[in-house]
């Protein structure tokens, strides 16, 4: 049936995408990349052209956060994916509390309770849509928190737990960087992926270590503490800071996200590029609560992302033939998360989406409903 829903062209928004990562791309950058990239494409990563590149990434992410003095850049190849390992070797020194509550915040705690060489994580958990809180414990070294969980649509301040002096505090932030505010006070290392509010492919993590983790980096690598080339953290601060990665990256990921950080920057920092997806969320929001087939999955105001919209649907209504109607028509990407099995859409709104775009999302939404 989906198939033969047409919306009017009227209603559709200007951008069809809605994914929450890959995202959508601005048309600017992609014209950007094509008009500079015959002369970077292709190249040496080692030379000036791609290290320009680099540096406007590390330069630009600096401003961006307003980082302290002694804060850094650091970028390699992999993803988030790799950076949980990366941070089981090379920043856990003995063991590390985890917050989960969802698919990927548990992901970083597997890895570090299947690390022979670290004490069992102290994991503590709350269900999806929700979030739990950091408790300082004796004997932990690292605080793992998520600043948002992309499978349900729960964010989290960040703010470094109280009586946990000398303990690093790690962030997950690969759909919240970009999107949401943060002081750099408040952790030590803050990762993420450019494929989400920095409107890039996948393939890289970002890092802003502070002195604390930096130093931690290197306490552990001089115990002798075996640490594979591609995940040593020291190997890739030593060559972030010649504006270089490791091994071969994705050019066309460093150039896509050195041009959306630069956007982000003219438009006035984070504060702009987060009230945008601030502005997004509030639309989605209040057209679900006051939506008589609807109601945001997360329940609590102060725990809803801006970043990721996720919107049950009365039982009545299948969202999955919402979802392939909307996509049948252009507007794609509002699939739930697999994993999570809720009647919902779920909706990406970084910084790149506009937020017109989400209003008439809403629009074509209630026509699909109306013509089901």
């Amino acid at each position: 049936m989906s198939a033969e829903i047409l919306i009017p062209s009227a209603i559709k928004p200007g951008d069809g995408r809605f994914g929450c990562g890959p995202s959508k791309i601005r048309p600017e950058a992609l014209a950007a990349l094509a008009a500079s990239g015959t002369s970077i494409l292709g190249t040496s990563h080692r030379q000036k052209p791609v290290k320009n590149v680099v540096k406007r990434v590390r330069d630009g992410l600096h401003t961006l956060f307003n980082l302290p003095d002694g804060y850094e850049v650091v970028l390699g190849n992999g993803g988030s994916t790799a950076f949980w390992d990366i941070a089981t070797l090379g920043l856990i020194e003995n063991r590390s509390q985890h917050l989960v509550f969802g698919e990927f915040s548990s992901k970083f705690a597997s890895a570090s309770k299947e690390a022979p060489f670290l004490g069992d994580p102290s994991v503590i958990k709350s269900e999806p849509g929700t979030h739990p809180l950091a408790t300082a414990e004796d004997g932990i070294d690292v605080y793992a928190l998520t600043h948002n969980e992309t499978s349900t649509g729960v964010a989290m301040p960040i703010i470094r737990p109280a009586a946990t002096e000398g303990a690093l505090v790690l962030v997950d932030a690969t759909s919240a960087a970009g999107g949401l505010l943060v002081n750099a006070n408040e952790f030590d290392t803050y990762y993420f992926a450019p494929q989400k509010s920095f409107a890039s492919d996948g393939g890289l993590w970002i890092a802003i270590l502070s002195p604390a983790a930096i130093a931690r980096v290197e306490k552990i690598k001089a115990t002798g503490r075996w640490i594979p080339a591609f995940f040593d953290l020291t190997i890739a601060i030593e060559n972030s800071r010649l504006d270089q990665t490791y091994n071969t990256p994705a050019l066309v990921t460093l150039m896509l996200l050195a041009d959306q950080i630069e956007w982000m920057n003219a438009g006035g920092g984070l504060s702009f590029s987060a009230g945008r997806s601030a502005q997004s969320s509030d639309i989605l929001y209040t057209w679900a609560e006051k939506t008589s087939y609807t109601t945001p999955f997360v329940t609590d105001p102060a725990m809803r992302s801006r970043v990721v919209g996720t919107i049950n649907f009365d039982d009545a209504i299948d969202a999955t033939k919402i979802a392939a109607a909307l996509r049948a028509n252009g507007i794609v990407d509002t699939e739930p998360y697999r994993k999570l099995g809720k009647n919902q859409l779920r909706i990406g709104m970084f910084p790149s989406v506009d937020p017109s775009d989400v209003t008439a999302l809403t629009q074509c939404i209630e026509f699909v409903v109306e013509s089901l």
